[in-house]
């Protein structure tokens, strides 16, 4: 199953963080991914494919809300 998700994506991770959110935004994407989490701030850095293991699903696009 291929995923699609792009930079500044909210996302949804299958096991959550330590703030008890699993909701994430794609800051950065290269070779690596770096998410954010939503509700502490939190960043990490992950390789693509340990990224792609641990996506849920792909909630939506932050940058729809910026745009109206």
């Amino acid at each position: 199953m291929l995923k699609k998700y792009k930079l500044n994506d909210h996302v949804k991770m299958k096991k959550p963080h330590a703030c008890q959110t699993n909701e994430w935004i794609i800051t950065r994407m290269g070779v690596d991914i770096k998410i954010k989490c939503v509700a502490c701030g939190h960043e990490v850095m992950l390789d693509r494919l340990k990224f792609e293991k641990k996506l849920k699903e792909v909630l939506g696009d932050n940058n729809e809300e910026k745009k109206n």
